[in-house]
Order: structure tokens, then sequence, then C-alpha cells
């Protein structure tokens, strides 16, 4: 235990310090900071027509004026690249530098190495994500004037809480191609390229799929076309960033109320009220669930990879 909190530390202060987390961190910030501004002024023009909205305080975060993209869009868009930036040499560069065999030649257990890296870079994305979340706060709070509700600070805890286990899935892969490959610049880029496919190219894929199952066209009858959408949105939800991009577009718009297709028919009659906190956490908790458990396997290998591994000075 005192082992890793020694690794712990050590990686803590090497991520807080270095240039590449800071500019990340700045980027992020200046963006969320234009966006929520951007988004405070139309909400304040809203409210000088509605003063009755409901959920006031969590618009600051999801509202998009068309000029920029609400600030929960730039979490998921940069979050992945926090978590591959402060991974993807994690374990190679000390490799390459020889420090890792004179570390192991200590008194120190392996799994402390591994497991203080992955917990720091995971309280690093905490703090983070925190300090983001309270500068947000505190600049929409004066600008549109109206606190937050129980159930609004409730849903932004659950928001963050989800965020970090989705950038640190990121951060454990990016620790697994830092084990598989010797070369930082061939972890970091197998790392992106990875990111990429599953955010970008996965959507095409998914479309062309669903197409060639299931043809559609114009005046094709609803039921095939949402036979259509259900497999192409189930293909998509073989990524990650599908399955983030649902649980925090349900949790911090409590106006959701399906991730699916529906039938006209189907919502005929219904109050378009929105969901409590509960249940819009029944809605996607088998996407929460599923990136926790993609985090935990991503880990396991990179952890049983690396205990593996055989470590030359």
């Amino acid at each position: 235990m005192r082992g890793m909190l020694a690794v712990f530390w050590k990686e803590v202060s090497d991520h807080m310090g270095s240039r590449r987390f800071l500019i990340l961190f700045a980027i992020i910030g200046l963006a969320g900071l234009w966006a929520t501004y951007v988004a405070a002024q139309s909400i304040r023009s809203e409210l000088a027509s509605n003063p009755d909205s409901r959920f006031v305080f969590l618009r600051v975060f999801t509202s998009s004026s068309g000029l920029l993209p609400p600030f929960v869009s730039f979490i998921g868009f940069f979050g992945p690249l926090v978590g591959l930036a402060l991974g993807f040499d994690a374990i190679n560069r000390e490799m390459s530098e020889g420090t890792m065999s004179r570390v192991l030649s200590q008194p120190l257990y392996r799994d402390s190495v591994i497991n203080g890296k992955f917990l720091a870079g995971v309280a690093t994305i905490t703090v983070m994500l925190l300090s983001l979340i309270l500068i947000v706060s505190g600049l929409g709070l004066q600008l549109i004037g109206v606190p937050p509700t129980q159930e609004e600070m409730l849903r932004l805890l659950l928001f963050v809480m989800t965020s970090i286990i989705y950038i640190a899935f990121w951060l454990g892969l990016a620790i697994l191609f830092s084990i598989l490959f010797r070369r930082t610049a061939t972890s970091a880029l197998g790392a992106i390229a990875l990111w990429v496919f599953l955010s970008f190219f996965m959507v095409m894929i998914a479309g062309a799929a669903a197409d060639a199952a299931i043809p559609v066209n114009e005046g094709s009858p609803p039921e095939l076309l949402v036979r259509n959408a259900n497999l192409r949105q189930g293909i998509m939800r073989m990524s990650p960033t599908t399955l983030y991009d649902e649980a925090i577009g349900t949790i911090v718009s409590p106006g959701v109320r399906t991730l699916g297709p529906v039938l006209v028919q189907q919502v005929q009659g219904l109050i378009p009220t929105p969901l409590r906190l509960s249940q819009s956490l029944n809605l996607v908790w088998p996407q929460l669930t599923t990136i926790v458990a993609l985090t935990l396997v991503v880990f396991a290998i990179g952890y049983v990879r690396f205990m593996r591994q055989e470590i030359r000075a």
C-alpha cells in the first residue's frame, strides 16, 4: 500500500505539471466558458418571456445557441483525448528510459506500479472535471441568477461520475497500448486511431450495415423504418462513445423519455413532462453498467499483461 501511494503521488505531480495536460485543460476550460456564456444569454432571454421554466440551471450545460455546441459536448469530445494523453506513455516511456527496471528493483510490487499509475490518472481526471463544473456553475449562476435545485445538483453529480468513468476507460485503453507497444509514438497513434474509429467511423459503418440488412427508402412502411433504425442504433452501441452520449443526454436532460425510435401512434396522448431522476437512471442503466464493465475489462487486460511482461535492465 505504501509503495502504491508513492507511485500515486509521483504520477499525480507529473500529470498536474505536464504541459500537455495544462494545454488540454486550458482548451476545454476556455471552450466550456465561452459555450456557457453564449448559452446563458439565450436562457436569460427565454426566462424573460417564461419565468416558470423548470430545470433552468441544467440548461447552462446543455443549451446551444447554434454558434457553439453545449458544454457536455465538449466534455464528450475532449474527455477521451485527456485520458489518452495521460496514459499513452505511462509504461513504455519508463521502459525505453530504463527507469522501470530500477523502480522494480526496489521493494515495490508490480501491481503497485500499475495501480498507482491508473489511480493517479483517475484522480487527475476527477480534479479536472470538478474544477470545470464548479467554474461553469459559478459563471452560469452569475449570468442567469437562478440557483440549482436539489435534483439538478444530483444530476450534475451523476454527470461528473459518469464522465470520470468514461474518461477512465480511455485512460485504461491508453495504458494497455503503452504496455503492448514499446514505442510511445506507436501507442499514441494506435489509441487515437481506435478513438477516431469508435467515435466517427462507427456511425458510417452502422448506417451501411443497417441499410444492407434492412433496405429502406422514402416509401417504406414505418415498421421497416423502425427496424432499420433499431439495428443501426444497436451497432452504434458497440462504441463506448454512443453509450456515453446516450447516458449523459438522458441524465442532464430530464425531458428525454426514450432512447430509441418510436412510432407516432405510440406517443399520441402523452403529456411531455420531464422524468424524475430515478426514471432517467432506469432508462440508461444498461449504458452506465456497460461503461463501467468496459473500463474494468480494459484495465484488467492491461494489469494481467503488465504482470506477465518481461522487464530487463
